[in-house]
């Protein structure tokens, strides 16, 4: 879809939230990338069956190709039931805890016919606090996600900042306002201890708190 002429709505008004539902799944189901904000960052959205579509966010983020793309999910029910995650206590009471929210959890992937996680030993999921990508999980399944930034910038706080960050444009882009641009907190819980990787909004105290009361 790259020769798709450019397409920008608007979620700043959430009342035609059901149309641009129905918008971006209609361009991600014929492959295209979706810029889209979230509860922290604008990000880029495609199906995870389509490799042109995994290629060009690669292209347009100029990320290396050997750094998976994490994914997003409706709510922990559809991580559960509808990836082959390796789904232990640790992971599910965060989820339960902290989903729809903030938090990426790092999983392990257990042998599978999922074609497009196939060679994936681990894989980062989140459920963003945004009904607008919510509602597209739900139609569509499971899909790949990434902050809508150039590799190694900072991730753009305005839908414009984060489109003159691109190489190359989205086939659809919404706006969602200011951003805060601060990160989700990143637990990696295929371990035999849970780590946080990364700090972000929920703070390294409350995630220890769930996990030291988890019996």
């Amino acid at each position: 879809m790259d020769n798709v002429e450019q397409n920008c709505e608007s979620l700043i008004d959430e009342s035609n939230i059901e149309k641009l539902v129905e918008q971006a799944v209609s361009v991600l189901r014929n492959g295209g990338v979706v810029l889209s904000p979230t509860d922290t960052v604008y990000g880029l959205i495609c199906m995870p069956m389509f490799p042109q579509a995994i290629q060009k966010i690669f292209k347009m983020k100029q990320r290396p190709f050997n750094q998976n793309l994490p994914i997003v999910v409706a709510d922990w029910r559809q991580a559960e039931n509808e990836l082959p995650l390796v789904w232990n206590d640790k992971a599910r009471i965060l989820a339960q805890t902290f989903w729809p929210g903030a938090l990426t959890l790092a999983c392990g992937v257990f042998q599978n016919n999922v074609d497009w996680l196939k060679g994936r030993v681990e894989v980062a999921v989140r459920v963003p606090d945004y009904l607008f990508i919510q509602e597209i999980a739900r139609k569509l399944g499971p899909l790949l996600m990434t902050s809508a930034n150039r590799h190694g910038e900072k991730t753009p706080h305005t839908l414009k900042a984060a489109m003159d960050s691109l190489a190359i444009m989205p086939d659809l882009s919404i706006d969602g306002g200011i951003l805060s641009g601060a990160p989700s907190t990143l637990v990696n819980v295929n371990l035999s201890k849970p780590m946080i990787e990364r700090e972000g909004i929920i703070s390294k105290t409350e995630i220890e708190r769930f996990l030291r009361n988890d019996k």
